[in-house]
């Protein structure tokens, strides 16, 4: 009589087998229209993440009024945004541009592991930014001593461990591989109903819930302050501070509205993958993906708009920038035009032997006669 287990395990890799070729033959045969728009979508969002997730980092080390405490995990997001920019974006446009996975199984271990450690390290640097809100508004008397450059910087590296430490599980459990229906080496979800389950509610709906409760204290706080009739009582929130906690607002509202497509099907597809997985439209799928992508190059643009400080600098920086590059182009404009100007000028004669410097000036002032005039009009 055959084990149990093996039978289990059996039947477990046989259904994952068919999801898999299920999979495999949803994502071929697409028109070339959709390869375009997946295309331009991802390199508009790859550019635009690049170009402004620098000049947030950028801002934060110029401008002194932006190094804060509260910004050092802005620049940390920042970071985690940049990391799919510089290569699993790339390769997931060679696999749209070549229809598939050319580049071999280590290109795509590495590729689902940094995306993975840009998507937790955003959520938990989100997390880490709310509960600095909360505790900057909430218990201002306390965070200036919770919130020291010492603490802030071991407050960052703990994120960032707890994100290694969030993606390892993944390599044990066989889930990072290579999905042809969003041309990217990516977490699987049909891989382990149980590990999918626990990825979307630590990962995401954890973080979302402590998000949650420290901006609805932040906006009872407000509320509060803005009904108080006596005043003689000054406000505890200045104008600057509640522009910075709109701006983190929108940040994660923006990142969980973008993110929760993907983990809601995560979660669909955990509760019964062999029913749920095919029943969900392809382009449903595609487009989550997607959305979860663009997410990584908003964040800067919000800056932009919402805070005045992040504005301000981006205005001198590329102000300078472009400064710069009109004065390098000037000066090697002119430079190019003075070698040629000499270029076309004729040099003097050279010296005889037996002509002294004064018989040559004697000969041009003989030659020329407004020469002679003017020197017989100095005599």
């Amino acid at each position: 009589m055959p084990d149990t287990f093996t039978l289990i395990k059996n039947r477990t890799e046989l259904r994952l087998g068919q999801l898999e070729r299920a999979v495999a033959a949803e994502g071929s045969a697409r028109p070339a229209w959709v390869i375009g728009i997946l295309a331009s979508v991802l390199i508009f969002t790859t550019v635009v993440d690049v170009l402004g997730n620098l000049l947030v980092i950028i801002s934060v080390f110029r401008n002194r009024k932006l190094r804060n405490a509260g910004n050092v995990f802005v620049v940390s997001l920042a970071f985690a945004d940049l990391v799919v920019a510089f290569y699993p974006y790339p390769l997931v446009l060679y696999a749209l541009f070549h229809d598939g996975w050319a580049l071999g199984n280590t290109q795509c271990m590495v590729s689902g592991f940094l995306m993975g450690l840009s998507v937790i390290g955003s959520i938990f640097n989100i997390t880490g930014i709310a509960v600095n809100r909360y505790c900057y508004i909430c218990h201002s008397f306390s965070y200036s001593r919770l919130y020291n450059y010492r603490n802030t910087l071991l407050f960052v590296a703990l994120i960032w461990v707890l994100t290694v430490v969030a993606i390892i599980p993944n390599f044990f459990v066989g889930s990072l591989r290579y999905d042809p229906r969003v041309y990217s080496c990516t977490f699987a979800q049909n891989v382990s109903s149980s590990y999918t389950v626990a990825v979307v509610v630590v990962h995401f709906l954890v973080p979302i819930a402590v998000v949650t409760f420290c901006y609805l204290r932040i906006w009872v706080l407000v509320i509060q302050v803005r009904r108080k009739v006596k005043t003689e009582e000054s406000p505890r929130i200045r104008p600057s501070d509640m522009r910075n906690f709109l701006t983190m607002f929108v940040v994660f509202v923006l990142f969980a509205i973008c993110w929760a497509p993907l983990n809601l099907i995560g979660l669909a597809v955990a509760i019964d993958p062999s029913h749920v997985a095919p029943r969900i439209p392809e382009w449903l799928f595609v487009v989550s993906y997607f959305m979860a992508y663009f997410n990584s190059c908003l964040n800067a643009i919000i800056y932009g708009l919402l805070n005045r400080n992040f504005r301000n600098e981006y205005k001198r920086i590329v102000t300078s920038v472009w400064v710069t590059r009109l004065f390098v182009t000037e000066t090697s404009r002119a430079a190019t035009e003075g070698r040629s100007l000499r270029s076309k000028q004729s040099p003097p004669p050279p010296l005889n032997n037996n002509d002294s410097v004064r018989e040559r000036t004697n000969k041009e002032q003989n030659a020329d006669p407004s020469s002679l005039d003017g020197y017989k009009k100095t005599r």
